[in-house]
């Protein structure tokens, strides 16, 4: 079992949403029994809420649902329990390597890593955003979810000629 752990900063926008992509994907490619998946925050502003409407609409428009998700903050025994704990965006990546144990840092790795071709470190918050931004962040953390799916199972994106 690859268990994967996504987190942005409140865990209601970019975390959650990669949760339900990934998640997506696992079941389109029959995996639901080799890889765990979840979402945290690094901070506790939404403990227990349903991620943000508007990035549950962006979802829900491409046909994953986010509704049975709440935010929680990651814990210590987070860096134990997954195999990859995947931050969002620097800042939260600085954030859980300052609380991760040295021996468990290689754990953590940027989002965007996945999706090289982007040029871009970090999958913006849309949060202050408007719902267009919830858009294109769905479609980074689409396309960073399938090179991630990729490199733990060796995946191939639907789009790409599907299957593994």
């Amino acid at each position: 079992m690859v268990r994967v752990l996504f987190v942005c900063l409140g865990n209601i926008c970019r975390s959650p949403t990669a949760e339900g992509v990934f998640r997506s994907l696992i079941q389109q490619a029959k995996l639901e029994d080799r890889i765990e998946v979840d979402s945290a925050g690094t901070h506790a502003y939404h403990l227990g809420d349903p991620p943000d409407p508007r990035a549950q609409a962006a979802a829900a428009r491409r046909g994953i649902d986010l509704g049975g998700l709440r935010g929680r903050q990651t814990t210590l025994r987070d860096f134990h329990y997954f195999d990859y704990v995947i931050a969002m965006d620097r800042e939260n990546y600085s954030h859980l390597l300052s609380r991760c144990p040295p021996e468990l840092q290689y754990k953590v790795r940027l989002f965007m890593e996945f999706a090289p071709d982007y040029g871009h470190e970090d999958v913006p918050d849309p949060y202050y955003g408007g719902t267009t931004g919830f858009d294109r962040v769905l479609d980074m953390i689409e396309d960073a979810a399938a090179g991630l799916l990729r490199e733990i199972h060796g995946y191939k994106h639907p789009a790409q000629g599907g299957g593994r």
